[in-house]
């Protein structure tokens, strides 16, 4: 086992302030921080990435060695979030949840790291994810969606789009439903992230 637990931190809530989701990523740094050395890799997803289009799905399916000069800058941001995810121990995600599913910019990130021959495989059997022993914790925040309820479209998606590139130990938790006793869920939740 690493000395040195390597956490991708992942923020989405495009609120740089009162932001509940980035309240319970922090307190989850600081939860795992007291508790051995860690590294933290921050990607803050509400300053936006680039959509998948024409140019980089060409790219995406050109063999590396194949590729001209136009096709490498294509996956130049898709590599760096790509290398992000290999070198960590731990992905932390801190989302909230807009219109009963995930944010635009969270998308977006799957969309960019969900890379054939990178982080999965086609294999006889289907597909294949390669992005084995890593943890995700992921953190939700939801003003009136209660996380399992039937228009919780959220935390099934994250679950299954995490378990196809080979992420299948996925904990969430969650501050929902906020519209009411919203400090008590908070306080619950930070409770669950201390309990990790």
């Amino acid at each position: 086992m690493k000395d040195i637990n390597t956490i991708l931190r992942l923020d989405v809530s495009p609120r740089k302030t009162d932001s509940i989701s980035r309240r319970l990523t922090q307190k989850a740094i600081d939860s795992m921080s007291a508790k051995g050395p860690v590294k933290i890799i921050n990607r803050d997803l509400s300053e936006g990435l680039n959509f998948v289009n024409e140019g980089w799905i060409g790219a995406n399916f050109t063999p590396a060695e194949a590729r001209d000069e136009a096709q490498h800058q294509a996956l130049i941001e898709s590599d760096t979030l790509v290398s992000e995810l290999e070198q960590a121990d731990t992905l932390l995600i801190g989302t909230p949840i807009y219109n009963f599913s995930i944010p635009a910019s969270l998308k977006s990130w799957i969309d960019m790291v969900a890379r054939v021959g990178k982080t999965f495989a086609y294999t006889e059997t289907g597909p294949q994810g390669l992005l084995k022993n890593k943890r995700a914790i992921v953190l939700v925040a939801s003003g009136g969606t209660q996380l399992g309820s039937e228009i919780d479209f959220a935390t099934p998606y994250l679950r299954h789009a995490l378990g196809f590139i080979g992420i299948s130990d996925v904990t969430f938790i969650a501050a929902d439903a906020l519209a009411q006793q919203a400090e008590a869920k908070i306080q619950l939740a930070f409770e669950a992230i201390e309990s990790l």
